[in-house]
């Protein structure tokens, strides 16, 4: 891989900073509201147990981010690449919630698209896991542009398997 996936990224709205260790007990604070996973597949990371494996899988990554809303400062969740591949040159962005707050606000599609303006310099197609389902989050993909391309059973860090759907963005639609 001839670039990084953990760059600070930021826009008028939002900062994406690289995860750091002592990032846990504010981050938990965010993923500890249970209403956060009601659709995901993993729906008790809100535990403290449960998501210190979440977080030691997001350090572990070494590609994911705190979300920072610009205007207030808070941090309103997290996100991710990961999975990179060199042979069809694609990465996954995923592993990504969001405080209630900050839910039907604009700012997961301008996280996602500062995270996908800056992965297509590198890559030439972008794929996300949603949980089967989590309805919420395979619109919002829809609504980023996202094409649902395939459904495998994926075992999240430390987690068993269970069924997600596969979206894709190439950069070519991208750019459209």
């Amino acid at each position: 891989m001839r670039f990084s996936i953990q760059p600070t990224l930021e826009n008028d709205f939002v900062r994406l900073v690289p995860l750091e260790k002592d990032d846990f007990g504010p981050l938990f604070a965010v993923a500890s509201d249970p209403k956060i996973w009601e659709q995901h597949p993993n729906k008790d990371r809100y535990k403290r147990e449960v998501f210190q494996n979440f977080f030691q899988g997001a350090m572990e990554s070494r590609g994911a981010f705190k979300i920072i809303e610009k205007n207030t400062g808070e941090i309103a969740g997290s996100t991710r690449f990961y999975d990179y591949n060199s042979e069809d040159n694609s990465i996954f962005i995923g592993y990504t919630f969001y405080a209630t707050k900050f839910w039907g606000s604009k700012l997961n599609p301008q996280v996602k698209r500062l995270m996908l303006d800056y992965i297509f310099q590198f890559v030439d197609k972008v794929k996300f896991h949603v949980g089967k389902d989590n309805i919420r989050s395979q619109k919002a993909m829809e609504k980023l542009g996202a094409n649902r391309v395939d459904e495998v059973n994926v075992a999240y860090y430390g987690e068993p398997e269970k069924l997600n759907v596969v979206f894709e963005i190439t950069k070519e639609d991208y750019q459209i």
